[in-house]
């Protein structure tokens, strides 16, 4: 396998060998402090059909599955997917988890969903197809449905993680979704305070 693939984030190859090192610092070893905020508090969304994209071990997935939510994740890390679907197990909750580029999921997904999840997804893929992410999150959604992301805003040049900022996020997302929120992420972990963005925003 040439290197330049392997150092290449675009490529699934890239991802694996992450995850077979356990070189992940991204993995919080459970689900994100905001979304945990977002089920339990006053406007928690009801349960529906849920799809994770960039799952990873399924931190997030298993916690919504908990909560009662349909839930499918997707990744194209087999690795990654298999840790996943062990901790589903232990946690005793049914996900479709299914190995897959994002870029390319099949036509049944489309419009068939009542949320997207997105957590350290869009910070991996190249910026130069963050338009195309867009429009795939937006395939995927219900009409009525609901895009909840927290995003990366940490600064730094270069990634993965590769980063974002509020102009750059309404700028991507405004012409496809209606924002109901985007702000500094009100609870994060310790090393990420002040470098996430909670977003809320529905299709047009």
């Amino acid at each position: 396998m040439a290197s330049n693939q392997v150092n290449d984030p675009a490529r699934p190859d890239f991802w694996e060998e992450r995850y077979r090192q356990l070189d992940i610092p991204w993995d919080l070893s459970g689900p994100a402090p905001q979304f945990v905020a977002l089920a339990e508090g006053a406007h928690a969304p009801l349960p529906g059909r849920m799809i994770v994209l960039g799952c990873g071990r399924g931190n997030d997935a298993i916690f919504f599955a908990g909560k009662g939510f349909d839930v499918t994740a997707v990744d194209f890390a087999p690795t990654a997917l298999q840790a996943a679907e062990q901790a589903a197990e232990a946690a005793g909750v049914k996900i479709d988890f299914l190995q897959a580029d994002m870029f390319a999921l099949p036509q049944a997904y489309h419009h068939a969903f009542d949320y997207v999840l997105e957590h350290t997804c869009f910070a991996a893929i190249p910026p130069e197809r963050r338009e195309e992410y867009v429009g795939v999150v937006h395939s995927l959604l219900k009409s009525d449905g609901l895009y909840i992301a927290i995003l990366f805003a940490h600064g730094r040049q270069g990634g993965p993680p590769f980063t974002t900022d509020p102009t750059e996020a309404r700028d991507l997302f405004s012409p496809r979704f209606s924002i109901e929120q985007l702000e500094i992420t009100p609870n994060s972990v310790k090393q990420r305070e002040g470098k996430e963005l909670f977003g809320l925003m529905r299709p047009r």
